[in-house]
């Protein structure tokens, strides 16, 4: 992805709580697109290698979820975070991670993430097709500031992390305000 990049139309499989359903499991399907989470919108993307590895579940999404209330006075209207996972998985995953703040985009089949670039093989770790770590700016659904961890290849024999991390996302947007004012 690059600055000035439209986003792709893209329809996501996601999972919703209905409580008219009864049962244990009260989930409905819910098609999502591109528009529906971002027209209108500035937002932080962030998109991580898997839900419940160490790096994603340590520090990017608690570090976006504690800092929300400092991003939305930047002038971030929501926080996503995506992954090459299914909506099942996402979900669960928020769950026991106690996100309030942060949501989850499952992009179960790749689409999203193969169309801006960003899909790498990581059967090195046994991860198959996977995203490599990145974090974008967003705004009315066109990419404002990308961060993008170095070396994106694939079977990558490590993980980096710091271009993507909420406090450069943050530091740039402050920067960005400094210079406006």
């Amino acid at each position: 992805m690059f600055a000035g990049q439209k986003l792709p139309a893209v329809t996501f499989r996601t999972r919703v709580r209905d409580e008219s359903i009864e049962g244990p499991n009260p989930f409905r399907w819910q098609d999502m697109t591109t528009a529906d989470y971002f027209a209108g919108k500035r937002v932080v993307l962030f998109s991580l290698p898997g839900a419940f590895t160490p790096t994603c579940s340590t520090y990017q999404l608690p570090g976006f979820e504690n800092g929300f209330a400092d991003f939305a006075a930047e002038g971030i209207d929501e926080i996503y975070c995506m992954s090459v996972n299914d909506s099942f998985v996402m979900n669960k995953w928020a769950e026991a991670q106690g996100i309030k703040n942060v949501k989850v985009i499952p992009d179960g089949s790749g689409e999203f993430t193969r169309k801006v670039g960003m899909l790498v093989d990581k059967d090195n770790v046994g991860f198959g097709m996977r995203s490599w770590r990145y974090a974008a700016i967003i705004n009315n659904g066109v990419v404002e500031a990308f961060f993008e961890e170095p070396g994106r290849d694939d079977n990558h024999p490590e993980d980096p992390y710091g271009e993507s991390a909420p406090e450069n996302v943050m530091k740039h947007l402050k920067a960005k305000a400094e210079v406006a004012a």
